[in-house]
C-alpha cells in the first residue's frame, strides 16, 4: 500500500533515534544564554504580513521572493515568520517591555520558514537559536552578543569557524555609501542580473549580498561601507574590536558583510565554515538600532543573532563531534502472566517517579521476545517476575553489562534498587580510576 503522502519538500522529520541531538544542542545554548542573563520568548509562527515588509525590508529576498504568505479566512494577510528577530520585537512593543529594565534580554528557539530551493544547509523550515538585547546602543553589548555565540561553539568544541565583521553604518554615513555604490553599479547595468537592476534605486546594498556570480563578481571591486563610515560609527566599530579583543576573541574585518535583512546598522558579523558546503555561516547577526522605530515604538537601540540548528549539526557531524548518548533504559521488566504484569506496571512507575527510565512489556511478548527486546534498549539492568517470584515477594536483580545478580526484595524494591545501582556504578567507576573499593573515600577525605 502506497503513502498517502511525504514530507513536503524542504523539510525534514527529526526521528527519536536522533532527537536526543537536538535536544542536546537546545538544552546547551539555552544554559549558555542563562548565564549571560538572556531569559527565553515565544512568539506565534505567524504575524500579519506587514511585520515583515517593514521590519525585514521590502528589498530583501526573503520578502521580495521567499516569504510563505496567504490571506486567512477574516482576508488579512498573514505570513509564517522568515526569520525571529521581527516577531520578538513586536512583542517587546506591544507588551510594554520597554518599561522593564534595559536591556531586555531575550532569547529563543523557534522554526522559520522561507520558499527557497532546498540542499545542504537550506531548509525551507528551519530552526534557529536568536538571542535579542534591546535597549542598549553600547559597542560592550556588541561583543558581548558575539561572545556569547562564540561560548556556545567553545562549548560544543567545534572547530575552524571564522568570525567575520564589518560596520555598515548608520542610515546618514549610509546615504553617502549608497551614493558611491549607485554610481559604481550604473556602469554595470547592462551586466546586473534582474533583481540587483530593481535594487540599484531602492537599496543598492543588496547587490552587495547576491549570489548570482556575475554579480558577486562586479561587486568586487566595489566601494566598502568602512571607507564612508561617519566619526561615531567608526569610533563604535573600533571599540566593538576593542572588547573583542579584550575577550580574546578572535576576528577578521570583512568589509563585503552587509547581511541579508534590510533592519541591520553598524555592527554586522557571522560565524563561517568551509566544512558544510555553500551555506556555510552558521550563525549571523548585528545591531539594529532603527527597528522599533520602524515598527512604530520609541527609538530604541538593539542587536542580536540567529543561529541555524541544522547547520550545526550539520557542522558538528562534519567535524566527528560526540554528541552525549541518549539517556539508556535503566531498567526493563520482564514478565509471565497477568499477575506478573501488573506487578511490573506498579514497579516502574514508581521508578519514574524517581527519574529512572524503567520499561516493561507492553506488547504480549514472550519472555524470551522481551528479554532480545531489554537488549536492544540496551537496558543496564533486567529483572523476571513470575507467579514465584510474586508468591515469595523476590526476584533477582542482573546487570546487563557485568552478568552480575542481586536478589531483591520486591516490597521495598525502589529503595533497593537505587542503591544497588550506585553501588554497583561506584565500584565500576573505582575500578576505572585503579582504586579499592574495599577503601572508605570518606575517611581518605
Amino acid at each position: 500500500m502506497a503513502l498517502v503522502t511525504k514530507a513536503i519538500k524542504g523539510t525534514q522529520d527529526t526521528l527519536p533515534n536522533e532527537s536526543y541531538k537536538v535536544q542536546f544542542i537546545e538544552q546547551t545554548v539555552l544554559e549558555i544564554a542563562g548565564n549571560y542573563g538572556f531569559k527565553e520568548i515565544r512568539t506565534p509562527v505567524f504575524e500579519h504580513t506587514e511585520l515583515f515588509q517593514r521590519g525585514v525590508g521590502d528589498t530583501t529576498d526573503v520578502v521580495q521572493k521567499e516569504m510563505y504568505t496567504f490571506n486567512d479566512k477574516g482576508e488579512r494577510s498573514i505570513t509564517l515568520r522568515p526569520e525571529g528577530t521581527a516577531g520578538v520585537i513586536r512583542a517587546f512593543l506591544e507588551h510594554g517591555l520597554f518599561n522593564e529594565p534595559l536591556p531586555q534580554k531575550m532569547c529563543y528557539l523557534t522554526s522559520c520558514y522561507r520558499y527557497e530551493k532546498p540542499q545542504a544547509g537550506r531548509l525551507r523550515e528551519f530552526h534557529q537559536f536568536g538571542v535579542e538585547c534591546v535597549g542598549t546602543a553600547s559597542p560592550a553589548a556588541d561583543a558581548e552578543v558575539i561572545a556569547l555565540a562564540n561560548d556556545v561553539f567553545t562549548f560544543l568544541d567545534v572547530k575552524n569557524l571564522q568570525l567575520e565583521i564589518n560596520s555598515i553604518g548608520c542610515p546618514e554615513c549610509r546615504k553617502e555609501y549608497h551614493k558611491a555604490l549607485k554610481e559604481y553599479f550604473e556602469k554595470y547595468k547592462g551586466d546586473l542580473c534582474e533583481t540587483c537592476l530593481g535594487r540599484l534605486d531602492r537599496n543598492p546594498m543588496r547587490i552587495l549580498d547576491c549570489k548570482s556570480p556575475v554579480c558577486g563578481e562586479i561587486a568586487k571591486n566595489a566601494p566598502t561601507v568602512l571607507q564612508f563610515l561617519c566619526d561615531d560609527c567608526k569610533e563604535h566599530f573600533d571599540k566593538t574590536k576593542m572588547y573583542l579583543d579584550a575577550m580574546g576573541i578572535e576576528y577578521k574585518v570583512n568589509p563585503t558583510i552587509v547581511r541579508g535583512l534590510d533592519y541591520y546598522t553598524r555592527t554586522v558579523f557571522e560565524f563561517v565554515s568551509n566544512e558544510i558546503g555553500a551555506q556555510g555561516t552558521v550563525c549571523g547577526g548585528g545591531r539594529y538600532d532603527g527597528l522599533c522605530q520602524e515598527l512604530g515604538g520609541a527609538p530604541t537601540p538593539a542587536l542580536g543573532f540567529g543561529m541555524g540548528i541544522e547547520r550545526l549539526m550539520l557542522l558538528m557531524e562534519a567535524q566527528n563531534i560526540p554528541f552525549p548518548a541518549d539517556k539508556p533504559c535503566n531498567i526493563y521488566i520482564a514478565s509471565m502472566g497477568d499477575k506478573a504484569s501488573f506487578k511490573a506496571a506498579e514497579i516502574v512507575s514508581q521508578l519514574r517517579t524517581e527519574g529512572v527510565n524503567a520499561q516493561f512489556d507492553v506488547v504480549g511478548r514472550s519472555v524470551k521476545a522481551q528479554m532480545k527486546f531489554a537488549n536492544k534498549l540496551g537496558a543496564e539492568y533486567t529483572m523476571v517476575l513470575g507467579d514465584t517470584e510474586i508468591d515469595e515477594n523476590k526476584a533477582n536483580l542482573k546487570n546487563m553489562q557485568t552478568g552480575e545478580t542481586t536478589e531483591v526484595q520486591l516490597d521495598d524494591f525502589v529503595d533497593n534498587f537505587m542503591n544497588i545501582s550506585i553501588q554497583q556504578s561506584m565500584s565500576a567507576l573505582y575500578e576505572n580510576l585503579g582504586i579499592d573499593d574495599s577503601i572508605d573515600l570518606n575517611s581518605i577525605l
